[in-house]
């Protein structure tokens, strides 16, 4: 793994935006870049921004990079349990895939009493609810410890940057979002997926914490995975040797997901209040080291350092030109 010194060099190299005028149909989400070709086919970009508490925070060097290659891990990994939206891989930034009429409901599996945002059940916890998300939660539970069994967590899919709201199974159907049949399908889908990474992670010394799936339809009606799967992004992951002694002493597990930079803000200031401060670039640079350090420890592969000299636009651009 990289030293923090070796990462210096990247400390600029930040793809905050991915606007390319020569695509069609561009669609910007909170961390990605879509454009909707005409044969049916998306090309999604994954740029550097880090998306918490409903903003976009800072801009992590290298973070798209990982996040596309970490995907493409996991897709692979689970292309036998859940088939998912993608095609091709042009760029270590992009993927092409299928486009997908996104599911109106976010799910989140989740292991553990364990978060930091408003809509996370040790928040929510911690200021007395005990119903969230159509479950019942006993009195003394502690921070991060495992729940008795796996649960669903589902929140309605904010889009055009909107806030992900709480959802019960009973809520979705009661608005029809979905029918019991495709909700019945996502979650066992979800399950399963969560098996395998927990399975994944376990193998690697992790815990795999909780985890945020999103699925779409195809023309035909089929339900894919889209978006990401069991990247730093959409799941927390802790360090297994280190886990019960934390537990213990009632501090936060070793992590490394966007917790890092989270946590950092939240020491500061309230997000959901209060203007965020900018954020520094060394806290940048070791959240980037973070990102690499998952990569590395899921996949048992080095993460292949791009050349900092060369923009990564410029290289995306040059990669993507057979579709202008």
């Amino acid at each position: 793994m990289p030293s923090i010194e070796q990462l210096a060099p990247y400390a600029g190299y930040v793809l905050k935006d991915a606007a390319i005028p020569e695509l069609p149909n561009h669609y910007r989400g909170k961390v990605r870049e879509n454009y909707d070709l005409p044969d049916g086919r998306r090309i999604i970009i994954a740029t550097d921004r880090l998306s918490a508490f409903d903003i976009i925070l800072t801009a992590v060097p290298l973070k798209g990079q990982v996040l596309t290659q970490l995907a493409r891990f996991w897709f692979d990994a689970t292309a036998d349990i859940a088939p998912n939206h993608v095609l091709a891989y042009p760029d270590p930034n992009v993927l092409v895939c299928k486009h997908l009429s996104i599911m109106p409901v976010e799910i989140v599996v989740r292991d553990y009493l364990a978060g930091t945002t408003s809509t996370s059940i040790l928040s929510m916890y911690k200021a007395g609810r005990r119903e969230m998300y159509g479950h019942r939660f006993p009195d003394g539970l502690v921070a991060n410890q495992k729940l008795p069994a796996t649960i669903i967590t589902p929140t309605s899919k904010a889009f055009d940057a909107g806030h992900d709201e709480e959802l019960t199974p009973a809520q979705i159907m009661e608005q029809k979002l979905l029918t019991p049949a495709q909700w019945d399908q996502a979650q066992a889908m979800a399950l399963a997926l969560f098996a395998r990474g927990r399975e994944v992670a376990a193998a690697r010394g992790l815990i795999l914490v909780d985890t945020k799936y999103e699925f779409g339809f195809d023309a035909a009606g089929n339900m894919l995975v889209a978006d990401e799967i069991h990247t730093p992004d959409s799941s927390r992951y802790w360090f297994a040797a280190t886990y019960a002694q934390h537990l213990a002493a009632g501090t936060p597990p070793e992590s490394f997901d966007k917790d890092h930079v989270r946590r950092w803000v939240v020491a500061r200031c309230d997000p959901y209040k209060d203007p965020v401060p900018p954020i520094p670039a060394e806290v940048n640079l070791e959240a980037a080291l973070k990102y690499i350090q998952v990569y590395e420890a899921i996949t048992g592969q080095p993460f292949p350092l791009p050349d900092p000299a060369r923009p990564v636009l410029d290289r995306i651009r040059a990669n993507l030109k057979g579709f202008f």
